[in-house]
């Protein structure tokens, strides 16, 4: 697995996971589980599997422009 984003809030990370998911990449929140009791320390890690790292950063990098 590949980390492809790091998010600050829960509903973040499940934008992004949406969008690769609604693009055809299927992501992954790890510390989803770890983070659902406040306060949040650190950040969700947004992951997809190793081939397709590169097509996720270009969606995400595309969402931003």
């Amino acid at each position: 697995m590949t980390t492809v984003a790091e998010c600050a809030t829960i509903e973040q990370a499940e934008v992004l996971r949406a969008l690769l998911a609604d693009c055809g990449v299927a992501a992954y929140l790890p510390d989803k589980l770890t983070v659902s009791y406040p306060p949040i320390i650190g950040s969700l890690r947004v992951q997809v599997a190793d081939e397709d790292a590169e097509p996720a950063r270009r969606i995400l990098a595309a969402k931003d422009e």
